[in-house]
């Protein structure tokens, strides 16, 4: 089966080079770069950043940047390692192809630990961000380790899933924790009868709507350990916001601040995951018309032909390797991997076909020039990992 070589290409590469690479936004851990009074401008940072992001040619290691373990990162292959194990647990006939339980069992606690050893320090909370500094435009600057909801989202999700898997209370007590986060160390901005969290503690990007509906998730995975009241209410809360800012169409702008009018593939399918964990979890289905044309305007908007990823709405390019990935992820969350087979098989053979390197790894983008065929582990290699997993946990009999 094809897409099964493709994933056990990509499973080997990423254990060969132990989850540790590069990403697209990591000019800023440059040694040479910080060693100059450059660091100390919001520009020269800025351009850093873009001069590798968008740059076809790898030239990190000229640059002295490292491979480092994004927790992000790492917090996608545990989940994937625990999706892997509940489907060699469920159909052992198929560790012939991807490894036998013992070995997913190993890589799921050595993650696990791995993602506790990267919480950021100092907060009410679990948490994480990113192995790298951030800076974005001349709004804002993340110095490394700063905490997000999104990458918080990830990780502390992953933990309880490995939990589920391995039974060690550690990882549930640990992800639990990351309620404080998001109530005590967030922002808060009211709008339409509720209100948006904040993006990060600083008080900067407060309207970004698939980081608050990522804090609705993690509260509603939270709610399901410990059926505390606030954290469903606040989620509920953080959804009616959400809803008030999605069009008529169903579609959603990323965020409601002058610049962020752009409408994409991936943050729409993180939106509808947020919603629909809140509706699975608390059994509230008060927001599912919002959720249905949610959906539908994301099946319908975002593909070429019907198969081909596009990034935006409007826009076919770049083809960002995150779009098929998440939309997979996406349908196979909300149980329609068999309403949509043929369609989802489509996409995800054209990714293999045009995304894949011989050496396993993912593609970060595609664009209509030179694109670029740096191997990125966090965001390419991970994100695929995950989906690969979800979906053959889901499809495989």
């Amino acid at each position: 089966m094809k897409f099964v070589d493709s994933f056990k290409r990509l499973k080997l590469y990423c254990e060969t080079e132990q989850f540790k690479g590069w990403d697209p936004f990591d000019g800023l851990n440059s040694r040479i770069f910080q060693a100059t009074p450059l660091k100390k401008s919001w520009f020269c940072r800025l351009a850093m950043i873009q001069l590798f992001k968008r740059n076809p040619y790898n030239w990190r290691k000229l640059f002295l940047i490292d491979k480092g373990f994004n927790p992000k990162g790492i917090g996608l292959f545990l989940m994937g390692y625990c999706y892997l194990y509940e489907l060699l647990k469920a159909k052992p006939q198929y560790e012939k192809e991807f490894g036998n339980k013992e070995e997913c069992l190993k890589n799921i606690d050595h993650l696990s630990k791995l993602l506790i050893s990267l919480r950021s320090e100092g907060h009410s909370g679990a948490c994480w961000g990113y192995n790298f500094d951030w800076q974005r435009l001349n709004t804002f600057f993340f110095p490394k380790g700063t905490p997000t909801v999104v990458a918080t989202c990830f990780c502390a999700t992953a933990l309880m899933e490995a939990y589920e898997v391995t039974g060690n209370k550690e990882y549930l007590d640990v992800a639990l924790t990351s309620a404080d986060f998001v109530i005590k160390d967030l922002h808060r901005t009211e709008f339409g009868g509720g209100f948006f969290f904040s993006y990060s503690p600083q008080n900067v990007n407060g309207t970004v709507i698939n980081a608050s509906l990522l804090g609705t998730k993690l509260l509603s995975y939270c709610y399901k350990y410990t059926k505390n009241e606030e954290y469903k209410e606040l989620a509920r809360k953080s959804i009616a916001a959400s809803v008030s800012a999605q069009s008529k169409d169903g579609s959603w702008v990323y965020g409601l601040l002058g610049n962020q009018g752009w409408k994409d593939s991936f943050h729409t399918g993180y939106n509808l995951d947020g919603i629909y964990s809140y509706q699975e979890i608390t059994g509230d289905h008060s927001f599912e018309e919002n959720l249905n044309k949610g959906l539908a305007y994301y099946i319908e908007n975002f593909f070429e032909e019907g198969f081909k990823p596009k990034y935006y709405n409007n826009l076919m390019y770049p083809i960002d390797i995150h779009c098929p990935a998440q939309f997979i992820i996406t349908l196979a969350r909300m149980g329609k991997l068999d309403e949509y087979k043929d369609m989802i098989d489509k996409i995800l053979d054209w990714t293999v076909t045009n995304m894949q390197d011989k050496k396993g790894y993912f593609y970060y983008q595609l664009k209509k020039g030179i694109s670029s065929k740096i191997s990125y582990m966090r965001w390419s290699n991970a994100f695929v990992f995950n989906m690969y997993t979800l979906y053959f946990r889901e499809t495989l009999k």
